[in-house]
Protein backbone atom coordinates (compact mmCIF):
# COMPACT_ATOMS: atom_id res chain seq x y z
CA UNK A 1 0.00 0.00 0.00
CA UNK A 2 2.90 2.35 0.76
CA UNK A 3 4.18 1.99 -2.80
CA UNK A 4 0.72 2.68 -4.25
CA UNK A 5 0.34 5.67 -1.91
CA UNK A 6 3.60 7.19 -3.14
CA UNK A 7 2.74 6.48 -6.76
CA UNK A 8 -0.68 8.15 -6.42
CA UNK A 9 0.75 11.18 -4.63
CA UNK A 10 3.48 11.57 -7.24
CA UNK A 11 0.94 11.18 -10.06
CA UNK A 12 -1.33 13.91 -8.64
CA UNK A 13 1.64 16.26 -8.23
CA UNK A 14 2.85 15.45 -11.73
CA UNK A 15 -0.55 16.30 -13.22
CA UNK A 16 -0.69 19.64 -11.41
CA UNK A 17 2.83 20.50 -12.57
CA UNK A 18 1.93 19.41 -16.10
CA UNK A 19 -1.15 21.64 -16.00
CA UNK A 20 1.04 24.67 -15.24
CA UNK A 21 3.49 23.75 -18.01
CA UNK A 22 0.83 23.00 -20.62
CA UNK A 23 -1.14 26.16 -19.88
CA UNK A 24 2.05 28.21 -20.20
CA UNK A 25 2.89 26.43 -23.46
CA UNK A 26 -0.57 27.22 -24.81
CA UNK A 27 -0.12 30.91 -23.96
CA UNK A 28 3.33 31.01 -25.56
CA UNK A 29 1.98 29.39 -28.73
CA UNK A 30 -0.76 32.03 -29.03
CA UNK A 31 1.77 34.81 -28.40
CA UNK A 32 4.08 33.39 -31.06
CA UNK A 33 1.20 33.24 -33.59
CA UNK A 34 0.39 36.91 -33.01
CA UNK A 35 4.07 37.85 -33.16
CA UNK A 36 4.28 36.11 -36.56
CA UNK A 37 1.34 38.15 -37.82
CA UNK A 38 -1.14 35.27 -37.67
CA UNK A 39 -4.64 35.31 -36.32
CA UNK A 40 -4.26 33.22 -33.13
CA UNK A 41 -5.86 29.79 -33.24
CA UNK A 42 -6.32 26.68 -31.11
CA UNK A 43 -6.90 23.12 -32.34
CA UNK A 44 -8.78 20.65 -30.12
CA UNK A 45 -10.61 17.31 -30.30
CA UNK A 46 -14.24 17.76 -31.21
CA UNK A 47 -16.79 16.69 -28.59
CA UNK A 48 -19.60 16.22 -31.10
CA UNK A 49 -21.71 13.07 -30.78
CA UNK A 50 -20.30 11.57 -33.98
CA UNK A 51 -16.78 11.71 -32.50
CA UNK A 52 -17.65 9.86 -29.27
CA UNK A 53 -17.26 6.09 -29.20
CA UNK A 54 -17.71 3.37 -26.62
CA UNK A 55 -14.50 1.39 -26.06
CA UNK A 56 -15.18 -2.20 -24.92
CA UNK A 57 -11.50 -2.49 -24.01
CA UNK A 58 -11.53 0.53 -21.68
CA UNK A 59 -15.21 0.02 -20.81
CA UNK A 60 -15.97 3.71 -21.21
CA UNK A 61 -16.69 6.35 -23.85
CA UNK A 62 -13.69 7.90 -25.61
CA UNK A 63 -13.15 10.66 -28.16
CA UNK A 64 -12.28 9.82 -31.74
CA UNK A 65 -9.54 11.40 -33.86
CA UNK A 66 -11.53 14.30 -35.33
CA UNK A 67 -10.30 17.74 -34.37
CA UNK A 68 -11.60 21.28 -34.85
CA UNK A 69 -9.75 24.56 -35.21
CA UNK A 70 -10.98 27.62 -33.36
CA UNK A 71 -9.51 30.79 -34.84
CA UNK A 72 -9.75 34.54 -34.26
CA UNK A 73 -9.86 34.86 -38.06
CA UNK A 74 -13.43 33.52 -38.04
CA UNK A 75 -15.85 36.11 -36.66
CA UNK A 76 -18.11 33.30 -35.35
CA UNK A 77 -15.17 31.93 -33.34
CA UNK A 78 -14.03 35.16 -31.73
CA UNK A 79 -16.33 34.93 -28.69
CA UNK A 80 -15.67 31.26 -27.77
CA UNK A 81 -11.99 31.67 -28.66
CA UNK A 82 -11.62 34.65 -26.32
CA UNK A 83 -13.51 32.84 -23.56
CA UNK A 84 -11.22 29.84 -23.92
CA UNK A 85 -8.06 31.97 -23.76
CA UNK A 86 -9.29 33.80 -20.66
CA UNK A 87 -10.23 30.51 -18.98
CA UNK A 88 -6.73 29.17 -19.68
CA UNK A 89 -5.26 32.34 -18.16
CA UNK A 90 -7.45 32.02 -15.06
CA UNK A 91 -6.60 28.32 -14.71
CA UNK A 92 -2.89 29.18 -14.90
CA UNK A 93 -3.34 31.74 -12.13
CA UNK A 94 -5.08 29.18 -9.92
CA UNK A 95 -2.38 26.59 -10.55
CA UNK A 96 0.62 28.82 -9.99
CA UNK A 97 -0.88 30.45 -6.89
CA UNK A 98 -2.02 27.06 -5.55
CA UNK A 99 -5.59 28.27 -5.12
CA UNK A 100 -8.84 26.48 -5.93
CA UNK A 101 -12.06 27.66 -7.51
CA UNK A 102 -15.52 26.22 -7.93
CA UNK A 103 -17.23 26.13 -11.29
CA UNK A 104 -19.49 28.89 -9.99
CA UNK A 105 -16.51 31.00 -8.96
CA UNK A 106 -15.07 30.81 -12.47
CA UNK A 107 -18.33 32.15 -13.88
CA UNK A 108 -18.36 35.13 -11.51
CA UNK A 109 -14.59 35.75 -11.67
CA UNK A 110 -14.92 36.30 -15.41
CA UNK A 111 -17.01 39.39 -14.72
CA UNK A 112 -14.10 41.01 -12.88
CA UNK A 113 -12.19 40.85 -16.18
CA UNK A 114 -15.22 42.01 -18.18
CA UNK A 115 -15.32 38.58 -19.78
CA UNK A 116 -18.85 37.69 -20.84
CA UNK A 117 -20.54 34.34 -20.25
CA UNK A 118 -24.29 34.33 -20.77
CA UNK A 119 -24.72 31.77 -17.97
CA UNK A 120 -22.77 29.20 -15.96
CA UNK A 121 -23.60 26.47 -18.46
CA UNK A 122 -21.61 28.34 -21.10
CA UNK A 123 -18.74 28.86 -18.65
CA UNK A 124 -18.73 25.17 -17.70
CA UNK A 125 -18.67 24.20 -21.39
CA UNK A 126 -15.61 26.34 -22.06
CA UNK A 127 -13.83 24.75 -19.08
CA UNK A 128 -14.52 21.36 -20.66
CA UNK A 129 -13.08 22.66 -23.94
CA UNK A 130 -9.92 23.62 -22.06
CA UNK A 131 -9.71 20.08 -20.68
CA UNK A 132 -9.68 18.69 -24.20
CA UNK A 133 -7.02 21.21 -25.29
CA UNK A 134 -4.49 20.36 -22.57
CA UNK A 135 -5.60 16.76 -21.99
CA UNK A 136 -6.11 17.13 -18.24
CA UNK A 137 -9.17 17.24 -15.97
CA UNK A 138 -10.31 20.59 -14.56
CA UNK A 139 -9.44 19.30 -11.08
CA UNK A 140 -5.79 19.16 -12.19
CA UNK A 141 -5.86 22.93 -12.69
CA UNK A 142 -7.79 23.41 -9.43
CA UNK A 143 -11.38 23.91 -10.61
CA UNK A 144 -13.91 21.85 -8.66
CA UNK A 145 -17.71 21.56 -8.43
CA UNK A 146 -19.53 22.45 -5.23
CA UNK A 147 -18.95 19.87 -2.50
CA UNK A 148 -21.97 17.68 -1.77
CA UNK A 149 -20.67 14.12 -1.55
CA UNK A 150 -19.28 12.58 1.63
CA UNK A 151 -17.40 9.57 2.99
CA UNK A 152 -17.59 7.76 6.33
CA UNK A 153 -15.71 4.75 7.69
CA UNK A 154 -12.36 3.53 8.94
CA UNK A 155 -10.06 5.20 6.44
CA UNK A 156 -7.08 7.29 7.50
CA UNK A 157 -5.91 9.89 5.00
CA UNK A 158 -2.96 12.27 5.00
CA UNK A 159 -3.46 15.75 3.57
CA UNK A 160 -1.13 17.14 0.91
CA UNK A 161 -2.65 20.62 0.50
CA UNK A 162 -0.61 23.67 1.58
CA UNK A 163 -0.80 24.32 5.32
CA UNK A 164 -2.06 20.82 6.09
CA UNK A 165 0.76 18.69 4.69
CA UNK A 166 1.30 15.60 6.80
CA UNK A 167 -1.83 16.07 8.91
CA UNK A 168 -3.83 12.86 9.22
CA UNK A 169 -7.54 12.29 9.72
CA UNK A 170 -9.80 9.28 10.05
CA UNK A 171 -13.07 9.30 8.13
CA UNK A 172 -15.05 8.37 11.24
CA UNK A 173 -14.12 11.68 12.87
CA UNK A 174 -17.41 13.39 11.94
CA UNK A 175 -20.82 11.75 12.52
CA UNK A 176 -22.23 13.21 9.29
CA UNK A 177 -19.29 12.03 7.19
CA UNK A 178 -16.57 14.20 5.68
CA UNK A 179 -17.17 16.17 2.50
CA UNK A 180 -15.27 14.98 -0.56
CA UNK A 181 -13.62 18.25 -1.55
CA UNK A 182 -10.29 19.14 -3.18
CA UNK A 183 -8.20 18.46 -0.06
CA UNK A 184 -9.65 14.98 0.43
CA UNK A 185 -9.65 14.11 -3.27
CA UNK A 186 -5.87 14.51 -3.52
CA UNK A 187 -4.93 13.28 -0.06
CA UNK A 188 -2.85 10.16 0.47
CA UNK A 189 -4.81 7.04 1.42
CA UNK A 190 -2.79 5.82 4.40
CA UNK A 191 -4.67 2.82 5.80
CA UNK A 192 -8.07 1.20 6.19
CA UNK A 193 -9.55 -1.88 7.83
CA UNK A 194 -12.48 -1.89 5.35
CA UNK A 195 -12.80 -4.58 2.72
CA UNK A 196 -15.41 -2.91 0.53
CA UNK A 197 -16.97 0.40 -0.53
CA UNK A 198 -20.73 0.99 -0.50
CA UNK A 199 -21.73 3.99 -2.61
CA UNK A 200 -25.18 5.38 -1.77
CA UNK A 201 -27.28 7.75 -3.86
CA UNK A 202 -29.42 9.33 -1.13
CA UNK A 203 -28.40 11.31 1.94
CA UNK A 204 -31.15 9.84 4.09
CA UNK A 205 -29.94 6.29 3.57
CA UNK A 206 -26.32 7.35 4.05
CA UNK A 207 -27.27 8.78 7.46
CA UNK A 208 -29.28 5.65 8.30
CA UNK A 209 -26.28 3.47 7.45
CA UNK A 210 -24.05 5.52 9.76
CA UNK A 211 -26.63 5.29 12.56
CA UNK A 212 -26.87 1.53 12.09
CA UNK A 213 -23.07 1.10 12.07
CA UNK A 214 -23.04 -0.39 8.59
CA UNK A 215 -19.35 0.54 8.31
CA UNK A 216 -18.65 -1.83 11.23
CA UNK A 217 -21.23 -4.55 10.52
CA UNK A 218 -20.14 -4.88 6.90
CA UNK A 219 -16.54 -3.66 7.26
CA UNK A 220 -17.21 -0.98 4.67
CA UNK A 221 -16.43 2.57 3.67
CA UNK A 222 -19.64 4.49 2.96
CA UNK A 223 -19.68 7.04 0.16
CA UNK A 224 -22.62 9.39 -0.40
CA UNK A 225 -22.91 10.34 -4.09
CA UNK A 226 -25.81 12.77 -3.47
CA UNK A 227 -27.47 11.92 -6.76
CA UNK A 228 -25.21 11.82 -9.79
CA UNK A 229 -21.71 11.54 -8.33
CA UNK A 230 -19.52 14.60 -8.98
CA UNK A 231 -16.34 13.86 -10.91
CA UNK A 232 -14.16 14.33 -7.82
CA UNK A 233 -16.26 11.68 -6.05
CA UNK A 234 -16.00 9.29 -9.00
CA UNK A 235 -12.24 9.81 -9.00
CA UNK A 236 -12.13 9.17 -5.25
CA UNK A 237 -14.18 5.96 -5.59
CA UNK A 238 -11.82 4.78 -8.32
CA UNK A 239 -8.85 5.46 -6.05
CA UNK A 240 -10.41 3.40 -3.26
CA UNK A 241 -10.92 0.57 -5.74
CA UNK A 242 -7.54 0.72 -7.49
CA UNK A 243 -5.18 1.79 -4.71
CA UNK A 244 -6.77 -0.03 -1.78
CA UNK A 245 -8.19 -2.87 -3.90
CA UNK A 246 -11.66 -2.48 -2.37
CA UNK A 247 -14.66 -3.82 -4.34
CA UNK A 248 -17.35 -1.19 -4.90
CA UNK A 249 -21.11 -1.75 -4.52
CA UNK A 250 -23.59 0.91 -5.61
CA UNK A 251 -27.08 1.45 -4.15
CA UNK A 252 -29.48 3.74 -6.00
CA UNK A 253 -33.20 4.36 -6.30
CA UNK A 254 -35.03 1.76 -8.38
CA UNK A 255 -35.63 3.81 -11.52
CA UNK A 256 -33.90 4.59 -14.86
CA UNK A 257 -32.06 7.54 -13.35
CA UNK A 258 -30.70 5.40 -10.51
CA UNK A 259 -29.42 2.92 -13.08
CA UNK A 260 -27.64 5.73 -14.88
CA UNK A 261 -26.11 7.05 -11.64
CA UNK A 262 -24.59 3.60 -11.11
CA UNK A 263 -23.42 3.28 -14.72
CA UNK A 264 -21.65 6.64 -14.73
CA UNK A 265 -19.60 5.47 -11.72
CA UNK A 266 -18.88 2.19 -13.52
CA UNK A 267 -18.26 3.31 -17.11
CA UNK A 268 -18.10 7.09 -17.10
CA UNK A 269 -20.17 9.43 -19.25
CA UNK A 270 -20.15 10.72 -22.80
CA UNK A 271 -19.59 14.24 -21.44
CA UNK A 272 -16.26 13.12 -19.97
CA UNK A 273 -15.19 10.98 -22.94
CA UNK A 274 -12.00 13.06 -23.22
CA UNK A 275 -10.84 11.98 -19.75
CA UNK A 276 -9.48 8.83 -18.14
CA UNK A 277 -9.31 7.89 -14.46
CA UNK A 278 -12.94 8.59 -13.51
CA UNK A 279 -14.57 5.21 -14.10
CA UNK A 280 -14.52 2.13 -11.87
CA UNK A 281 -15.33 -0.64 -14.37
CA UNK A 282 -15.45 -3.44 -11.80
CA UNK A 283 -17.94 -1.67 -9.52
CA UNK A 284 -21.28 -3.44 -9.08
CA UNK A 285 -24.80 -2.01 -9.21
CA UNK A 286 -26.38 -3.83 -6.28
CA UNK A 287 -29.86 -2.28 -6.36
CA UNK A 288 -32.54 -1.16 -6.08
CA UNK A 289 -33.36 -3.34 -9.09
CA UNK A 290 -36.68 -3.57 -10.88
CA UNK A 291 -36.76 -7.23 -9.89
CA UNK A 292 -36.31 -6.14 -6.25
CA UNK A 293 -39.49 -4.08 -6.57
CA UNK A 294 -41.32 -7.28 -7.50
CA UNK A 295 -39.52 -9.66 -5.12
CA UNK A 296 -39.79 -7.40 -2.06
CA UNK A 297 -43.24 -6.05 -2.95
CA UNK A 298 -42.07 -2.46 -2.48
CA UNK A 299 -44.30 0.62 -2.48
CA UNK A 300 -44.03 2.20 -5.91
CA UNK A 301 -44.87 5.13 -8.16
CA UNK A 302 -45.78 4.75 -11.82
CA UNK A 303 -43.10 5.42 -14.42
CA UNK A 304 -43.61 8.71 -16.25
CA UNK A 305 -43.35 9.13 -20.00
CA UNK A 306 -39.92 10.66 -19.45
CA UNK A 307 -38.89 7.60 -17.41
CA UNK A 308 -40.00 5.25 -20.20
CA UNK A 309 -38.20 7.31 -22.84
CA UNK A 310 -35.07 7.13 -20.72
CA UNK A 311 -35.37 3.34 -20.49
CA UNK A 312 -35.47 3.09 -24.29
CA UNK A 313 -32.32 5.25 -24.44
CA UNK A 314 -30.54 3.04 -21.94
CA UNK A 315 -31.60 -0.08 -23.84
CA UNK A 316 -29.74 1.21 -26.92
CA UNK A 317 -26.69 2.41 -24.96
CA UNK A 318 -23.69 0.03 -25.44
CA UNK A 319 -22.83 0.29 -21.75
CA UNK A 320 -26.08 -1.52 -20.86
CA UNK A 321 -25.67 -4.59 -23.08
CA UNK A 322 -24.81 -7.00 -20.25
CA UNK A 323 -27.47 -9.50 -19.16
CA UNK A 324 -28.20 -7.88 -15.78
CA UNK A 325 -28.83 -4.42 -17.21
CA UNK A 326 -31.02 -5.67 -20.06
CA UNK A 327 -33.03 -7.83 -17.66
CA UNK A 328 -33.70 -4.92 -15.33
CA UNK A 329 -34.59 -2.53 -18.15
CA UNK A 330 -37.10 -5.05 -19.52
CA UNK A 331 -38.55 -5.59 -16.04
CA UNK A 332 -39.00 -1.84 -15.54
CA UNK A 333 -40.80 -1.67 -18.89
CA UNK A 334 -43.00 -4.60 -17.93
CA UNK A 335 -44.07 -3.47 -14.46
CA UNK A 336 -44.08 0.28 -15.31
CA UNK A 337 -43.21 1.03 -11.69
CA UNK A 338 -40.32 2.62 -9.79
CA UNK A 339 -39.33 2.69 -6.12
CA UNK A 340 -37.07 4.71 -3.88
CA UNK A 341 -34.46 3.31 -1.50
CA UNK A 342 -36.60 4.46 1.40
CA UNK A 343 -39.41 2.12 0.29
CA UNK A 344 -37.89 -0.66 2.40
CA UNK A 345 -38.99 1.26 5.50
CA UNK A 346 -42.43 -0.32 5.05
CA UNK A 347 -40.87 -3.34 6.76
CA UNK A 348 -39.24 -1.31 9.54
CA UNK A 349 -36.45 1.22 9.79
CA UNK A 350 -33.66 -1.34 9.98
CA UNK A 351 -34.94 -3.86 7.41
CA UNK A 352 -32.74 -2.50 4.63
CA UNK A 353 -29.66 -3.04 6.83
CA UNK A 354 -30.69 -6.31 8.45
CA UNK A 355 -32.17 -8.12 5.45
CA UNK A 356 -31.78 -6.38 2.10
CA UNK A 357 -28.16 -5.19 2.23
CA UNK A 358 -26.53 -8.50 3.23
CA UNK A 359 -28.57 -10.33 0.58
CA UNK A 360 -27.57 -7.89 -2.17
CA UNK A 361 -23.89 -7.81 -1.23
CA UNK A 362 -23.86 -11.61 -1.40
CA UNK A 363 -25.74 -11.66 -4.70
CA UNK A 364 -23.49 -9.16 -6.47
CA UNK A 365 -20.06 -9.94 -5.03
Amino acid sequence: MEEKKRTSSESALHKKMKAVTDLKTLGEALYHQIEQGEFPWIKMPTRSIDNIYYSPELRQYILGERRVKRSARNIRHIRPFTQLVWTAFFAHQLSTQRKTSTLRDVYYSAQAYEMSFKDQSESDNVITDLETVIGLAREDFNVFPEERSAVFGDLTIEYTVPGYEGRRMNMTSHPDGLMIGPALTYSELVKTSADKVIAIEKGGLFTRFIEENVHKKFNALLVLTAGQAPRATRHFIRRLNKELELPVYILTDGDPWGMHIAMVIISGSANAAHLRGLATPDAKWSGVWATDIVDYKLPTDPLTEIDVKRLHELQRDPRYKAKLWQREIKTFMKIRKKAEQEAFSRYGLTYIVDEYLPAKLEETK
